[in-house]
């Protein structure tokens, strides 16, 4: 099964632990961690289900392709990391 892990400083806001789900897609695999976590949700996509501007997912070390409809796909052992970029100065 996919694993969909989310970086520590998350952690403040909402319990986010690794997570083994089912799931074909980046959405897939999102909306099974939502599922469990609803509030989470609010945190990763906008209010359209596309990735919030300073959320970034990668997929087996790569960032995501599609952004808005999630379909990238996820192999059977595939790693999901969602983190918050930082800015400022």
């Amino acid at each position: 099964m996919p694993s969909v892990e989310f970086t520590s400083n998350l952690l403040r806001h909402l319990p986010t632990p690794r997570a083994e789900v089912l799931g074909a897609t980046v959405r897939g695999a999102l909306e099974a961690v939502f599922a469990e976590q609803p509030a989470l949700r609010g945190y990763v996509l906008d209010d359209q289900g596309a990735l919030r501007v300073h959320v970034a997912v990668f997929v087996d070390g790569r960032g995501v392709i599609d952004r808005d409809g999630l379909t990238d796909a996820l192999g059977e052992r595939s790693e999901v990391f969602v983190m918050q970029a930082l800015s400022g100065g």
